[in-house]
């Protein structure tokens, strides 16, 4: 633990706290100061002027990177027919109906999306208790449930993150890994940013970005210049 303080500590040393960075500066920075042996997650955390306890001021969806996620996703396709076909060929991992429904009940969440067919959603009734609170239930919105299910499992497999809005208006995003370029991780902030704006609710009052931070998983936070962000996306 000492030797990880210490790193995380050499880390906020090339910080200026009080400083809001471009995005270009963030990105280079949070590269150069990462610390970890393991290829960190660069993350987006959003601090927005809404309400989520109002039901129009909650922001949810999901967005497919341009230049992936960096990581290996573990698709369920739960379907039924030839629909079944189309998901082997589009790639899921594991294929089914009700007897993978079956053995989630049993248990088994050795998996990262669940992708769903509509005529499949009763079914899925049976699990949604294990699945709900894990963000493993499929949903329209996300685009988890769905007829076109190959273009949808080639959209998480290729790197479709989702987001949602927590406590106190924070969403926090994952744009790529450490190891990735910094062109590679402006192109994934960029969309990430862009798709944020965009989902402004019309009763959002005040200012709607309030700060935007960019850190690796073991080191400490940048705060983005957001009247950048506001203005040039």
């Amino acid at each position: 633990m000492k030797t990880a303080s210490k790193r995380y500590a050499a880390a906020a040393s090339k910080v200026e706290k009080t400083k809001n960075y471009s995005c270009d500066e963030a990105l280079k920075l949070v590269k150069e100061i990462k610390s970890a042996k393991f290829d960190e997650t660069v993350d987006l955390a959003f601090r927005l002027g809404v309400d989520p306890r109002h039901a129009d001021q909650m922001i949810r969806g999901a967005i497919a990177l341009p230049a992936g996620t960096g990581k290996t996703v573990r698709v369920v396709a739960i379907t039924a027919g030839q629909k079944l076909t189309e998901a082997e060929q589009a790639g899921a991992d594991f294929v089914g109906g009700e007897d993978i429904i079956n053995k989630i009940a049993g248990g088994w969440l050795e998996f990262d999306r669940v992708i769903a067919t509509p005529d499949m959603m009763s079914k899925l009734g049976k699990v949604a208790r294990l699945l709900g609170p894990r963000g493993l239930m499929p949903n329209p919105k996300l685009g988890t449930v769905t007829t076109d299910i190959a273009s949808a499992i080639k959209e998480q497999k290729a790197g479709k993150v989702e987001y949602r809005t927590e406590k106190n208006g924070i969403i926090h995003v994952p744009i790529g890994k450490s190891s990735f370029t910094v062109e590679q991780l402006k192109q994934n902030y960029t969309a990430v940013v862009s798709a944020i704006l965009k989902a402004k609710p019309a009763s959002a009052k005040g200012t709607y970005v309030r700060s935007l931070t960019v850190s690796s998983t073991m080191g400490p936070g940048l705060k983005i210049d957001t009247n950048e962000v506001v203005n040039s996306i």
